[in-house]
């Protein structure tokens, strides 16, 4: 288990916040199949989120059984980060991510993101900032304890969730109440995830900031820091640097934990990952998008020393369909139809060679198309074709 402030994690496992993929039908799907200890929303715009921006409340949707989850929120002024982080704790945040490592042009560009690793004095005073925010909004015992989630006592107890298995309650966006008779002084935990540094020659020179901003956060009372080890030159390309992970985890000498990510691909990555870094969790992004099921993976590894059996055609067409019926649900048709035509290429990369299923899904038009296309190719249509390196995504 991870603890991460006052909250242990059922695992030391967290899911990314992965931009444009990482709806609340995906989080409930990696959840379904075990092992996540922490999954994160999308990274959000407070502006967005406080204007009521119909882009923005999609992405921070979350229900009882989708915790515990954290909100990654973006920008670059103290003030409205603030208001950011008090909106996502009134909204269901376990844990208050700040991005500090997003390479897009269209973060950066507005000194959000990995731009904040070239000052360093505004990400420090960032976090300063919406740690005495949260400082404000104690929570209840009971708030607390519906903000562990149902995967907490599923661990304690040794049962797993299966997938396609669970009643997922619809989202809610109930302001929740702050003060209570029984409230606790505990409040939400803030983390802050970074990149080694921007430019690649400052890490080939011994330069990187993250050591440097990592012990300087832990001092302004951040609870944990995730560190992808790529700088933002790189952005998705190359091999993930675990030296500079592991400079970060010396630098910070236990005073927080650090989660390390970066190419955890199968569950043995998990495992390098830790051994190689000396992390106290590892954070998986792309990973997940064709195996929402390394979670399992890897916590089976780390706790018991095997690798579970993979799953078969039908239990990965079964998650393929129950994606998209909860796209559906929490959202509408026309999202459902626009994700998983692009997203069909992730899912369909732990099956044979498929290329007329994929097609097939990806110019699908209506709901009752894809279902169909889905019963054709369990009953052995739509296969075979070559099976082509898919072009990774970001």
């Amino acid at each position: 288990m991870l603890r991460i402030g006052h909250i242990t994690l059922p695992t030391n496992l967290l899911l990314a916040p992965i931009a444009g993929y990482c709806d609340l039908a995906f989080r409930t799907v990696c959840r379904e199949w075990g092992g996540v200890g922490l999954a994160c929303t999308d990274l959000l715009s407070p502006q967005g989120l406080l204007r009521g921006t119909a882009t923005s409340l999609d992405l921070a949707k979350t229900n009882d059984f989708d915790k515990p989850v954290g909100m990654q929120l973006y920008g670059s002024d103290p003030e409205i980060m603030a208001e950011g982080a008090r909106w996502a704790v009134e909204h269901g945040a376990t844990i208050v991510d700040i991005n500090m490592g997003c390479p897009v042009d269209k973060v950066t560009k507005k000194d959000g993101g990995s731009k904040l690793l070239t000052d360093l004095s505004r990400a420090v005073a960032i976090a300063e900032r919406v740690r005495k925010e949260l400082d404000k909004l104690p929570l209840s015992e009971d708030e607390w304890q519906r903000r562990q989630g149902p995967e907490v006592a599923k661990w304690q107890s040794g049962e797993v969730a299966k997938c396609g298995h669970e009643s997922v309650p619809s989202p809610h966006f109930t302001t929740l109440p702050l003060s209570h008779s029984a409230t606790s002084s505990r409040t939400v935990p803030l983390t802050c995830k970074m990149r080694l540094c921007w430019h690649d020659a400052d890490y080939q020179a011994g330069n990187a900031c993250s050591p440097h901003l990592a012990r300087a956060l832990a001092d302004v009372g951040v609870a944990a820091v995730t560190v992808h080890g790529r700088t933002t030159e790189m952005k998705f390309s190359g091999e993930c640097q675990r030296p500079g992970i592991a400079r970060v985890v010396e630098a910070v000498n236990g005073a927080i934990p650090v989660i390390g990510n970066g190419d955890v691909r199968e569950a043995v990555d998990a495992v390098t990952m830790i051994r190689e870094t000396g992390c106290q969790g590892v954070m998986i992004g792309r990973g997940a998008l064709s195996t929402p099921w390394i979670f399992r993976d890897c916590w089976t590894l780390l706790t018991e020393g095997y690798v579970p059996a993979p799953p078969g055609e039908t239990e990965i067409l079964g998650t393929m369909r129950r994606y998209f019926d909860l796209m559906r649900q929490t959202r509408d048709d026309r999202y459902a139809m626009f994700q998983i035509n692009r997203r069909v290429t992730w899912f369909a990369k732990r099956l044979g060679p498929c290329k007329p299923f994929k097609e097939a899904v990806r110019t699908a038009r209506a709901p009752d198309e894809v279902y169909a296309i889905f019963d054709r190719y369990l009953a052995g249509d739509l296969r075979g074709g070559r099976h082509e390196v898919e072009e990774q995504e970001a």
